[in-house]
């Protein structure tokens, strides 16, 4: 083990490129203004987006079709941009510069929609009381949607970057400091849920009731605190140096396998390439042990004749056994990504098939005349997210840890096996729940009833399960992308993770297509009709149910068969 000289082991440095001194960067000290900066920046991403729909189509005066296909579309731009940030990140600009740059976009763009939403000349025009009768030019609808871009666009260098940025805080090969990591993602989630807190109960009220000036101005404040929050934090911060292009690297892997493909690889891997110095050829990057799994890629590290002359040691034809273990790294993260895609559908339920089934539902509060609108039993998750997340870390760590014996009470496989198992009963709840409306609606023949005498809040339970499954499945799945990812490609596999989110949308949308086509045969009504008290989807819910189940069997499997990657010394 390396002498403790008071300087971090992992290769990060302080903001003037120095190596980073233990008691004056990173750890807690350092976090608050991380978590500051993501608290505020989902309470504008989520102030702003949650109400979107109204605005394209009461403001906009766009049809219920095209505003939801274009709050798809946008929301969609969303989860693909931090592929962009995070190759930046990773390859170029480094995790602190890519979320100073990309915050900033962001917050012209929230400023710009406040704009667009308040500014005579390019905001809609309205004639009557509230959104009644407003009309929007081509011009004020494309000022409206360069500002949304502008925001898709600064969230790509923000989501796939801060959480690795709060993590690096903390150094890999100092064991207190690791242990503390765990706690930091427990947190960094918490915050998320309390910044979506704010904007799902007060930002939406304000939407409706006082205006939509000041239904995106306070998000657009919010992000400017954001970026405050960030900058704050500068001298205090720890970090990771760019590793150069992760594309090419993998690229030459692959490339110099197949060159090399009639080669054999020898059984000693003492005999694979790997530089003589104690650090990784890749910047910011330790190297990694050898494994024995896709051997076919070991191809690439096996020194041939010619490769043994120093100067033809072409990185398209010969690799070091690090670069090589970076592309297994990714791949064997693959399948346990492909697992989260079935959590993430039965996730979005909550903006879909919950809200339609609440429609149906008594929405009075008690006994008074106010009514919830049946989007917000949303809250309910967040508070359940922030219900758990405080039991997870203070009492379900400790007691898990002296039945298991590891530090963080469980592997991060074991977490996420877990949340997928919960996540089971929300579906269950859900069509329970229907289940039991169905049958009320045909013993009293309540069928041409909007609302059923059944209070919605009977929904809370299916909503609770699904922020306790989150708080075990998401939370577990950054610190797992994050710990498996190799050191040079974090930021990546934060964004590859984040992909799953919008590929569980389409799957959901491609299941609603399916069952649709095929249950409306014959003239029936469907499982998904307009008028859900002649349809079924608690036939919906017990298939995500069953695919649940299943897709819990394969990530076990995955689990059991995967390799953790192993990272040899450090980096100073």
């Amino acid at each position: 083990m390396a002498e403790d000289d008071g300087y971090t082991k992992d290769g990060t440095v302080d903001y003037c490129g120095n190596p980073a001194n233990k008691k004056e960067t990173g750890t807690w000290k350092a976090c608050p203004y991380i978590l500051g900066n993501e608290c505020c920046e989902r309470l504008a991403y989520y102030g702003m987006s949650t109400n979107l729909v109204l605005y394209f189509k009461n403001r906009l005066n766009q049809h219920s079709a095209t505003a939801s296909k274009n709050v798809s579309n946008w929301s969609g731009t969303c989860y693909i941009t931090p592929l962009i940030g995070a190759y930046l990140a990773d390859s170029y600009l480094g995790r602190y510069w890519t979320i100073a740059v990309f915050s900033i976009i962001y917050a012209i763009g929230m400023t710009l929609l406040t704009l667009s939403a308040s500014v005579p000349g390019i905001k809609p025009t309205c004639h009557g009381h509230g959104d009644e009768n407003c009309r929007a030019t081509t011009l004020e609808s494309a000022v409206c949607f360069l500002a949304l871009y502008l925001i898709a666009l600064g969230t790509g260098g923000i989501k796939p970057c801060v959480s690795s940025y709060g993590a690096d805080q903390f150094d890999d090969t100092d064991s207190a400091e690791k242990e503390r990591k765990s706690s930091f993602f427990n947190w960094f989630y918490f915050s998320i849920n309390i910044g979506a807190l704010i904007a799902s109960s007060l930002l939406v009220w304000i939407q409706d009731n006082v205006g939509w000036g000041w239904g995106f101005g306070i998000p657009a404040v919010a992000m400017a605190i954001a970026v405050v929050s960030f900058f704050s934090g500068t001298r205090l911060y720890r970090n990771q140096k760019p590793g150069g292009s992760a594309i090419t690297r993998i690229c030459q892997v692959v490339m110099a396998s197949i060159r090399k493909y009639n080669v054999e690889v020898p059984a000693d891997e003492s005999l694979l390439y790997e530089t003589a110095e104690t650090e990784s050829a890749i910047k910011g990057s330790r190297k990694l042990d050898h494994t024995n799994e896709l051997r076919f890629f070991d191809k690439a590290a096996v020194l041939a004749q010619s490769d043994k002359v120093k100067e033809s040691k072409n990185p398209w034809r010969l690799c070091t056994v690090t670069q090589v273990e970076e592309l297994k790294s990714i791949l064997r993260i693959l399948p346990v990504w492909a697992t989260g895609i079935i959590f993430s559908t039965v996730y979005g339920q909550m903006s879909t098939l919950f809200v339609l089934q609440g429609q149906t539902m008594d929405t009075r509060v008690g006994n008074s005349t106010f009514k919830i609108p049946p989007a917000s039993l949303s809250i309910f998750d967040t508070l359940s997210v922030i219900f758990w997340v405080p039991v997870y870390d203070r009492i379900i760590v400790p007691i898990a840890t002296k039945f298991t014996g590891n530090k963080n009470g469980l592997t991060q496989l074991q977490r996420m096996g877990i949340g997928l198992f919960i996540s089971i009963f929300s579906m269950v709840a859900a069509a329970i729940l229907e289940l039991i409306r169905l049958r009320m609606v045909r013993r009293h023949n309540y069928y041409q009833l909007e609302e059923i005498p059944m209070t919605i809040f009977w929904q809370v339970p299916q909503y609770f399960i699904i922020g306790c499954a989150e708080v075990f499945y998401f939370i577990g799945q950054l610190e797992f992308f994050y710990e498996q990812a190799p050191d040079a490609m974090r930021s990546f596999c934060s964004a590859l993770s984040l992909t799953t989110v919008a590929l569980g949308q389409y799957l959901s949308s491609l299941l609603v297509t399916i069952v649709t086509k095929i249950s409306t045969r014959n003239g029936s009504p469907g499982w998904i009709p307009d008028n859900l008290n002649f349809g079924h989807i608690d036939y919906f819910f017990w298939l995500l149910a069953l695919l649940s189940v299943v897709n819990l069997i394969a990530f076990l499997v995955v689990s059991m068969l995967y390799t953790y990657k192993r990272p040899v010394g450090t980096l100073r």
